[in-house]
């Protein structure tokens, strides 16, 4: 299952999602963690040191790698470099499975353990002083895109996706790659102003949304996020002292967390895990196309010197069908 946490800047979308990361991983599923952040955060959140999160492999920085593997042997592309953010699979394509070694996650992603249990961590990479006034930071993004593209994940195998601040999830067709995309709202104007925005943009995609209230303090607060985002509200987050604990760098177990917050990680997982009934591989697979092709006839083709639409497979359809005959 794809999930990924959205929020304005300071809303707690790193931590809450790194919470719910530490969660899945006590359940002993597989867990794929991806910070796609333009503040890359969230090693630091699961409780890495800034040397080990400064460490951790760049996706941004090994493209050409990712491309090349999961070009595979399709014959629509004839090389990695014509490949953009978007490129679909098809036919002859590499695709990623959860609980797979592949040549993608020994070069991108880390171990992570998290009192006993291990997930694995990959990270964009921050932008640095070198990308200013050169690159936008999609340009990082692009790698994460490419890889949710070629990505078959089942039932119990979760890939949490922490995405980029506001509204700038909408730069690329990503927001639409996930099953379900969990909003952090402050019980503020401010707060819901994005959701007010993800709302509107993600209605023609069917993206499934759910708004998690964090920093709620009362019930003038909670009665505010109900008026203002209606049954999307799914649940509410207050003060921790176990959080201001971990943003300190000295965690405690996370046996430890209080009660009322680890009934707010299981609503999640149960959240996410009823979304798997609802999934549509031929619509998933349209939108991935309708991106692409937005993207060849917007920049794509001029960039690559190619003709992107023919990497376009009209008679595939991915899914788990699919990885399985793989």
């Amino acid at each position: 299952m794809k999930i990924a946490f959205v929020g304005k800047g300071g809303s707690g979308k790193t931590t809450l999602s790194s919470l719910f990361i530490r969660h899945l991983a006590t359940t002993g599923r597989p867990v794929v963690a991806v910070d796609a952040d333009i503040n890359q955060h969230l090693g630091a959140a699961l409780g890495l040191d800034e040397a080990e999160a400064a460490a951790l492999p760049a996706m941004g920085e090994r493209l050409p790698l990712i491309k090349e593997y999961l070009r595979g042997d399709n014959p629509r592309i004839a090389s990695a470099e014509t490949m953009i953010k978007t490129t679909p699979p098809g036919e002859g394509s590499r695709l990623l499975r959860v609980r797979e070694d592949n040549p993608v996650y020994d070069a991108c992603a880390r171990p992570v353990e998290l009192d006993g249990d291990t997930v694995r961590l990959m990270v964009t990479g921050p932008f640095t002083d070198a990308d200013l006034g050169v690159a936008c930071y999609h340009s990082k993004t692009g790698a994460v895109e490419l890889c949710l593209n070629h990505l078959v994940d089942g039932r119990d195998e979760y890939v949490v996706v922490d995405m980029t601040a506001g509204s700038d999830s909408f730069a690329s067709g990503m927001f639409t790659r996930f099953d379900i995309t969990f909003l952090v709202a402050e019980p503020t104007r401010k707060g819901v102003s994005v959701y007010r925005q993800y709302k509107e943009y993600a209605r023609d995609y069917g993206v499934v949304l759910k708004v998690v209230g964090n920093k709620v303090q009362g019930q003038d607060d909670l009665d505010f996020l109900r008026a203002e985002v209606g049954d999307d509200l799914l649940v509410t987050v207050g003060h921790s002292d176990w959080v201001r604990a971990m943003e300190k760098g000295r965690p405690p177990r996370f046996a430890l967390l209080e009660d009322t917050n680890r009934r707010a990680l299981r609503l999640l997982q149960t959240a996410v895990d009823a979304t798997y009934e609802l999934r549509d591989w031929q619509r998933y697979t349209h939108q991935m196309v309708h991106f692409h092709l937005k993207n060849a006839h917007s920049w794509g083709n001029e960039r690559t010197g190619a003709d992107l639409a023919a990497q376009v497979d009209p008679g595939f359809v991915l899914g788990e069908s699919v990885a399985a005959n793989a």
